[in-house]
């Protein structure tokens, strides 16, 4: 299955946020669960030379989440987090922090609108400060996202093809 869509990411100059939005050829229920559930997860969320450990994901208002990204050298990198409000097909809110930079926690909102049999993903993720945004920008995110998100495409198109 092709692409159905390039992944678009937004981060206006000065603006404390970024926007990501790409559309998948899934339903709504099946990409939300692609993003909730711990054995679709580890699938594709972030770059293909990275082995993702989900440690915690307690999809709930109050929940908590923990991932760990490794390397093939056994570098890791531990990101953390909690829902607020109840996750739904609709949207999640959770936190995200990096645990490399400590106290430097944003905001994300996920919705998930099904259009036609295909489902648009819009993250938006607001930070503490610009300098912060950037930071995350610098980080190489855009790259991360970007092939966390062909990822997802595939695991969609297989996961489709299965049922």
């Amino acid at each position: 299955m092709a692409t159905t869509a390039k992944t678009q990411i937004i981060a206006d100059p000065g603006v404390q946020r970024i926007v990501i939005t790409r559309a998948f050829a899934a339903p709504r229920d099946l990409v939300y669960r692609a993003y909730t559930d711990p054995e679709l997860l580890v699938q594709w969320l972030g770059p293909r030379r990275l082995t993702l450990t989900v440690e915690r994901l307690d999809v709930r208002d109050g929940g908590t989440w923990r991932y760990i990204h490794r390397d093939s050298d056994g570098t890791e990198a531990g990101f953390h987090g909690v829902f607020h409000g109840t996750p739904s097909p609709d949207n999640m809110v959770r936190t995200f922090e990096y645990e490399g930079a400590p106290g430097h926690v944003s905001l994300e909102t996920a919705t998930f609108e099904e259009r036609d049999g295909k489902t648009l993903v819009r993250t938006n993720a607001v930070f503490q400060s610009v300098e912060d945004r950037d930071a995350m920008i610098q980080s190489g995110m855009e790259s991360g996202v970007n092939e966390g998100m062909e990822r997802l495409d595939e695991l969609l198109a297989r996961l489709a093809a299965a049922s």
